[in-house]
């Protein structure tokens, strides 16, 4: 059967759109490590633009402090230290945002990129399937070995309930989590 030249046309719109849309939503699934990316939660900021600095020390399964009150539209500088014997993460974001990149943690484990008490950096860059990296390189988080110490800024945009956690297999789940409190 023939189709009208105009219809031809129309076809090929739909099925351009529609291969459009898919690559779009496919990049951004394969983008969402559950750090920095939708729901917006803030942008990354410089140091200078910092209006406080809030001083994180990080053991096993615990920050300090565990709460941070913050307002919106605040630039905030992290002075991170780890004072545990275990790799830790502090990464802010929403719960549902926790739980989608605790998965990518714990595939990195899998795949020896992370170890108890060694962050494998050169390992971030393979395959780990189909082809996911996990490069940890977003700017709401940052992994600590034992004894490093790390600065982290942010901007908080929001007003969403936000949080700060350790994604490490199992620290989440045991408490190792912090609420962020954003003030007008």
């Amino acid at each position: 059967m023939k189709t009208a030249p105009g219809l031809r046309h129309f076809h090929r719109a739909v099925l351009s759109a529609s291969l459009t849309l898919a690559l779009a939503a496919g990049a951004q699934a394969a983008d969402s490590h559950g750090h920095g990316h939708a729901p917006d939660i803030g942008k990354p900021g410089s140091a200078a633009e910092a209006s406080s600095t809030v001083t994180v020390t990080i053991t096993d399964n615990r920050f300090a402090p565990e709460r941070i009150a913050v307002k919106k539209g605040e630039t905030v500088r992290f002075a991170l230290k780890n004072e545990g014997k275990f790799v830790h993460e502090f990464n802010i974001g929403t719960a549902a945002m926790h739980a989608r990149h605790q998965k990518d943690m714990a595939m990195m484990v899998e795949h020896g990129v992370l170890e108890a008490d060694k962050v494998h950096r050169d390992k971030m860059k393979m395959d780990m399937g189909g082809g996911h990296r996990m490069d940890h390189d977003d700017p709401n988080s940052v992994l600590l070995e034992p004894g490093k110490s790390a600065e982290l800024v942010w901007t908080f945009a929001t007003d969403a309930r936000l949080e700060f956690a350790c994604n490490m297999p199992g620290h989440y789940e045991s408490g190792m989590t912090g609420d962020i409190m954003i003030g007008k």
